[in-house]
């Protein structure tokens, strides 16, 4: 049977990237076809589909903060953080961060998935063993490939699996990395029972925050926070800019000894653009108004509280939020494409989650509730969840 390459050398008229049709019509049959949807800069859907958590992206406060920044100090940062790329801006936005989720240093990046990218690579590595739970974030599951470190994923939230994980290398260099509130059911991973395999093992321990930072622990200082385990010398934070914050970036928290090294070792840090002043100044704003107004964070939990109990009292089926997101079971990835289709075409902007994105295989609606929802928002959503909603 001839190879690939020889028919392709035999037929002049077929192309190197020919083989993506194929891909694309694989796609098409199994519906997994992605598209990209420009949204205008106004809308009359209401919005319970995108990562806003706490409502900020348009404030005045912000938006007019990350202006100021783009007068000052122009629209890029002009460099890599470690030649020209780091303003005073940036510098300042670390040591606020830091004080903020009571870690001792913070490192800004471009983005949440570089940040969790420069944390496993740099403190990984070929000798290592990272062990990362089954439905992590794929930037952490990207961060673990590229660290060349042995990688044991272990199911989902299980501390004990954990635990016999790292007990099968004794005296191995160690890592343990989990989402603290998981993007598909806003679950909670048991961060303390966590903590406590990893200082048995002498294992560190590393928590992508992303989804618990501005909605979890005191005033929104995080999942760590409120475990008590923020500003241990064994614990990293890593998280974005993009979604309570209403930016757009990313850090990694932790010892400063920590930072230093990413700064040094993290290629994600070392090579890439720095981010953007607007970016850096619209966060800086947005964590000031954080600290100023702690009921922003119980206000986006009381919101998703209320979107589970409400669906599920009218018999549906939602994972209990332990966060901003909420997830709601569809009987099938057809059945969630078109449930999200009719509650667009009504008013109602949600987001849909379908296998291969969900290792489960449970397709799903995903809200994320806003601190800045009002109660008639929210039955409004609810009706139009109820009333769009396939037969089971």
């Amino acid at each position: 049977m001839p190879r690939d390459d020889d028919a392709r050398a035999a037929d002049p008229r077929r192309t190197a990237f020919d083989w993506t049709d194929a891909e694309a019509r694989r796609r098409a049959e199994a519906g997994l076809v992605r598209t990209l949807r420009p949204r205008a800069a106004e809308s009359d859907l209401l919005d319970l589909a995108s990562n806003d958590y706490l409502g900020l992206t348009r404030r005045a406060e912000v938006t007019e903060a990350a202006a100021e920044a783009a007068r000052r100090w122009g629209a890029g940062s002009t460099g890599s953080r470690l030649v020209t790329g780091t303003t005073r801006l940036h510098t300042r936005l670390e040591r606020e961060l830091a004080e903020f989720c009571g870690f001792e240093a913070a490192l800004v990046f471009s983005s949440g998935y570089t940040a969790n990218l420069a944390a496993l690579t740099a403190l990984g590595g070929r000798d290592s063993l990272i062990v990362s739970d089954a439905s992590n974030h794929a930037s952490i599951v990207d961060g673990c490939r590229l660290s060349r470190a042995e990688t044991a994923v272990v199911p989902h939230t299980d501390a004990e699996a954990v635990a016999k994980t790292l007990g099968a290398h004794p005296g191995r260099r160690a890592l343990v990395v989990s989402d603290s509130v998981f993007s598909v059911d806003g679950d909670k991973a048991p961060l303390p029972e966590l903590a406590e395999a990893c200082r048995a093992h002498g294992a560190g321990l590393v928590v992508d925050d992303a989804h618990g930072f501005g909605v979890l622990g005191d005033g929104g200082r995080g999942a760590l926070h409120e475990a008590g385990l923020a500003g241990d010398e064994d614990v990293v934070a890593t998280l974005t800019l993009s979604k309570s914050l209403g930016s757009q970036g990313g850090a990694v928290l932790g010892p400063a000894r920590v930072v230093e090294h990413l700064v040094n070792a993290a290629r994600t840090f070392i090579f890439d653009t720095g981010l953007a002043p607007a970016a850096a100044g619209g966060a800086l704003a947005s964590l000031r108004l954080i600290a100023a107004e702690p009921a922003l964070a119980e206000r986006a939990r009381a919101v998703a509280g209320t979107l589970h109990r409400l669906l599920t009292e009218a018999g549906l089926t939602s994972a209990r939020p332990d966060a901003a997101v909420v997830s709601v079971h569809a009987p099938s990835p057809e059945a969630a494409l078109r449930w999200a289709a009719d509650c667009r075409e009504q008013g109602l902007l949600v987001g849909c989650f379908r296998p291969p994105s969900v290792p489960d295989g449970i397709s799903r609606l995903r809200l994320t509730a806003r601190a800045d929802l009002t109660d008639a928002e929210i039955g409004r959503a609810v009706e139009t969840i109820l009333r769009t909603a396939p037969p089971v």
